[in-house]
């Protein structure tokens, strides 16, 4: 998420009433997540195992909750509960914004674009031209479609990420402040859910085609010329890259690497990130014919006991 207009050290620690370490006019850019920060950005830290991580990344002021030595070029914010206030900047420069209409008047929607019955469009969201929305999608704000996307009925793209601190009162949410993008060329099948970044934008890579009941959490990036299959779960902050196949009921957890060209059979679990230009299967995911070699090992143990039962009789 970037700031418009440029804001400075001094200015965010007045919002969030906490000191800081640092030329009170440092410029500060915008904000994300340490996955994708950038010079300028603003990334939290509320766990000693973590510091050096945000500390050493490319983001350039670490809102943190001790003070530690400043790295050289960089800045710190000292907060008692850096989540909190990460959470008051996405509020402050990103606010809720309620819909006034079904279809937003700040939306903006191209030529040839066919608009079904019963679609809500959000806020500032962009559609592009020759597009087809089926009736009961939902678009959330700031979301942007590119040219000749159709997406069929009752999918939401925008929804909150899934993203939860675990406190003794219970479970505190992160803000989103991010969007979805949908780039050229893409299908996405019925009752598909694809969640909005925390700060970022989670994308669906042109040319890539989702089937039903597809998820696709926070954060993920999808290649182009995808396919992915129905009843697909991805967690939040994965990579999959360009021509990747994802078969049926397949689930990738949080922060893993598809290679390009990989190809992942139904039913697989990924645990770990995947070279591309290979084939997987299994939970949890391996090399295709290492795994078939596996399951057939496994079949042979009831007649390897029996034979050893029997050398003991």
């Amino acid at each position: 998420m970037k700031f418009n207009p440029q804001q400075t050290l001094a200015g965010i620690a007045a919002i969030l009433d906490c000191d800081f370490d640092g030329d009170a006019n440092f410029p500060v850019l915008g904000m994300n997540e340490i996955h994708v920060v950038q010079p300028g950005d603003i990334v939290f830290v509320d766990h000693p195992k973590y510091y050096d991580k945000a500390l050493e990344s490319p983001a350039t002021i670490i809102l943190i909750n001790k003070k530690v030595a400043c790295p050289k070029g960089k800045a710190l914010l000292i907060s008692d509960d850096p989540f909190r206030d990460f959470n008051v900047l996405t509020k402050h420069f990103k606010p809720f914004e309620p819909a006034r209409a079904v279809i937003a008047e700040t939306a903006t929607i191209g030529k040839h674009t066919i608009i079904q019955p019963n679609v809500f469009i959000g806020n500032h969201v962009t559609i592009g031209d020759d597009c087809i929305i089926h009736p009961n999608v939902t678009i959330y704000d700031h979301t942007v479609i590119g040219n000749n996307v159709t997406i069929h009925a009752g999918t939401v793209l925008g929804a909150d990420a899934f993203y939860y601190k675990n406190r003794p009162e219970g479970f505190d949410k992160l803000k989103s402040g991010g969007n979805v993008v949908v780039q050229d060329h893409v299908d996405i099948g019925g009752l598909c859910t694809i969640d909005r970044g925390v700060t970022a934008s989670t994308i669906i890579g042109e040319g890539s085609k989702l089937d039903n009941q597809v998820h696709v959490g926070h954060d993920s990036i999808i290649g182009k010329r995808c396919l992915i299959a129905s009843q697909v779960g991805i967690a939040g902050c994965v990579l999959i890259e360009d021509q990747v196949t994802i078969w049926g009921q397949v689930g990738i957890t949080s922060g893993v690497t598809i290679g390009e060209k990989a190809i992942i059979s139904a039913q697989s679990g990924v645990s770990k990130s995947l070279p591309g230009h290979k084939s997987y299967f299994g939970t949890p995911a391996d090399d295709f014919r290492k795994k078939y070699k596996e399951i057939a090992s496994i079949r042979l143990i009831p007649d390897i006991i029996e034979k050893l039962d029997k050398l003991h009789e």
